[in-house]
């Protein structure tokens, strides 16, 4: 061995219930130089369906290798936005998408895991 550090640096994804919701953020990858990123206000029944959408919205950050574009692509038509504010970035409809975003979440779950509509 080269004495090079080889460990892995890990993404995980924490939660915890608020008033208005779940509140799910990452944490690692900072360490990276990238912004973390989280959702709030989801219903609870979205809550492990969406860690892994937050999971594969950073995989995808990561592998784009910015800081924060303003659209990432998920999968063939399916975009989600990515904007900055004071607690890191959050995951949010693509622009120009209309109605309520709880109705958003579950479709783009469906779409990027169709398995989780058995």
């Amino acid at each position: 061995m080269s004495g090079e550090n080889t460990a892995r640096t890990e993404v995980r994804i924490v939660g915890a219930e608020r008033p208005d919701g779940l509140e799910l953020r990452t944490l690692g990858l900072a360490v990276r130089g990238l912004p973390e990123l989280r959702v709030t206000g989801l219903p609870p029944y979205l809550g492990q369906g969406w860690a892994r959408v937050l999971g594969l919205v950073a995989q995808r950050l990561a592998a784009s290798g910015r800081r924060a574009p303003t659209e990432l692509e998920l999968a063939e038509d399916v975009t989600v936005l990515l904007a900055v504010d004071r607690s890191g970035v959050a995951v949010l409809p693509p622009l120009g998408f209309r109605g309520p975003v709880n109705d958003w979440r579950r479709d783009l779950l469906v779409r990027l895991f169709p398995e989780a509509s058995s």
